[in-house]
C-alpha cells in the first residue's frame, strides 16, 4: 500500500512540475513577442514607382524652362541698365527717371514672376503636392493593410522628421508597400476577364475610404480658392502696370510736344529775323544802286557838253587823238542774306578753330614747362644723391 501511494504521489508530482513549465513557458514566449515594429522608406518607395518618376521628370522640365525665362528676362534688364549708364549723359533728367522707371517696372514683374512659380504658393509646390498626394494616399492605405494584416504595432517613415540613429533591414516593409501599389495600378490596368481574376486573388491596396475623399474635395476647394486669389492680384496688379505705363507715355508725349513747339518757335524768331535783314540789305542797296545812277548820270552830262562847243572838222583829230575814256569804278554788289549767314558761320568757325589751336599750344607749352621743372627736380635730386654719396 504504502508503495502505491509513494508511486501515485510522485506521478503527481510530475504532472505538476510539467504544468508550471507548460505555463512558464507560455508566459515567457508570450513576453517575448513584445512590440512589433515597421518602418518604411517613402524616397525608396517614390524612386521605384513610374508614374511619380514619369510625373517628376515633367515637372523638372517645367522648372527648367521658367528658370531659363528669368535669366533671360534679367539679361534684358541688365542690358537696358547698361545702356542707361552709358548714354546717361547725352539724355535728359525727365528721359534719365522715365528709363528708370522701366526698368523698376521690369525688375517687379521678373520678381512677381518668380514669386508665381517658385513662391510658398507658386506653382511649384502647387504641383509638387498634386503629384505626391495619390502616391502619399497610396502609402498610407498600403500601410493601414499591412499593418493590420502582419499585426504591426508601430510603422515609422524613415525619410521623415522621427529621428532613426538604426534600423536593422528586418524591419523595413518598404518592399511590401511598393509590391501592393505596383499591384494595384496592374489592376486598374487590367482589361481582360483573366487579369482581373489575377488581381482578386492577390492582396489588393485598398481605395481610399470617404475621408480621404472629403480631405481631396477640401484640398480642391481650397486650391481653387487660392487660385482665384492669385488671379484677382495680378490682374489688379496688371492695371496698375497699364495706367502705370499709359500715365508715363503721356508724360513722354508732353514732352516732345513741348520740345517740338520750343523748336518751332525758336526757327520761327530765325526765319524773322532773317526776313528782317534781308529787308534792310534790300533797302540799302536800293539806296547805293539810285546813288551810282546819279552820279553816272552827271558824269555823262558833263562830258556831252564840250563836245558840243567843238567845230566839226575836230572830230576827224579828236577820234585818233581822243585818250581812252575813265571806266567807273565797280561796286561790289551787298551780299545776299544766305551768304552772309555762311561767311558769319564760316567766321565764327575759323575764330574757334584759332581759339582751340591757341588753347592746344598754351597747354602743350604749358607742360613742357612742368615737364622741364620734372626733369630739372630729377636731376637737381640724382646730383644731391650723388653729392651725399661722395
Amino acid at each position: 500500500m504504502t508503495s502505491t501511494n509513494f508511486n501515485t504521489k510522485r506521478t503527481h508530482n510530475k504532472v505538476l512540475i510539467i504544468l508550471i513549465l507548460v505555463c512558464f513557458t507560455s508566459l515567457s514566449s508570450y513576453a517575448q513577442r513584445g512590440v512589433r515594429i515597421g518602418y518604411i522608406d517613402t524616397e525608396y518607395i517614390l524612386q521605384n514607382v513610374p508614374e511619380y518618376q514619369q510625373a517628376a521628370s515633367q515637372l523638372n522640365k517645367k522648372v527648367q524652362k521658367w528658370k531659363t525665362e528669368i535669366e533671360q528676362r534679367l539679361s534684358v534688364v541688365d542690358q537696358k541698365k547698361k545702356q542707361l549708364t552709358n548714354e546717361r549723359v547725352l539724355l535728359t533728367k525727365e528721359l534719365i527717371e522715365e528709363r528708370e522707371e522701366e526698368i523698376q517696372i521690369e525688375e517687379n514683374e521678373i520678381l512677381d514672376y518668380k514669386q508665381k512659380r517658385f513662391g510658398p504658393d507658386g506653382d511649384l509646390m502647387t504641383q509638387k503636392k498634386q503629384l505626391m498626394q495619390p502616391v502619399q494616399d497610396q502609402i498610407f492605405a498600403a500601410v493601414q493593410e499591412i499593418a493590420t494584416n502582419k499585426k504591426y504595432d508601430f510603422i515609422f517613415d524613415k525619410s521623415a522628421d522621427v529621428v532613426m540613429l538604426f534600423s536593422a533591414n528586418r524591419f523595413d516593409i518598404s518592399d511590401l508597400i511598393l509590391r501592393s501599389i505596383t499591384r494595384s495600378s496592374k489592376r486598374r490596368q487590367a482589361t481582360n476577364r483573366k487579369e482581373r481574376k489575377e488581381a482578386k486573388e492577390e492582396d489588393i491596396v485598398p481605395v481610399a475610404n470617404n475621408d480621404q475623399d472629403a480631405r481631396a474635395q477640401a484640398l480642391e476647394a481650397k486650391k481653387a480658392s487660392r487660385e482665384k486669389a492669385i488671379a484677382e492680384r495680378q490682374a489688379k496688379q496688371l492695371a496698375y502696370r497699364e495706367a502705370k505705363k499709359k500715365a508715363l507715355e503721356e508724360k513722354k508725349r508732353k514732352i516732345i510736344e513741348a520740345r517740338k513747339k520750343a523748336r518751332e518757335d525758336k526757327l520761327k524768331e530765325r526765319e524773322n529775323s532773317s526776313d528782317l535783314n534781308t529787308t534792310h540789305e534790300e533797302s540799302s542797296e536800293a539806296q547805293t544802286k539810285s546813288k551810282e545812277n546819279e552820279n553816272t548820270t552827271n558824269t555823262t552830262s558833263d562830258k556831252t557838253e564840250p563836245n558840243k562847243e567843238q567845230p566839226k572838222n575836230v572830230d576827224t583829230k579828236t577820234s585818233t587823238d581822243e585818250a581812252p575814256k575813265p571806266e567807273t569804278p565797280k561796286t561790289n554788289k551787298p551780299l545776299s542774306a544766305k551768304e552772309a549767314r555762311k561767311k558769319a558761320l564760316e567766321e565764327k568757325k575759323r575764330k574757334i578753330i584759332e581759339a582751340r589751336k591757341a588753347k592746344l599750344a598754351a597747354k602743350q607749352k604749358q607742360d613742357s614747362i612742368i615737364k622741364a621743372e620734372k626733369l630739372k627736380k630729377i636731376k637737381e635730386s640724382q646730383n644731391e644723391k650723388e653729392d651725399k654719396d661722395n
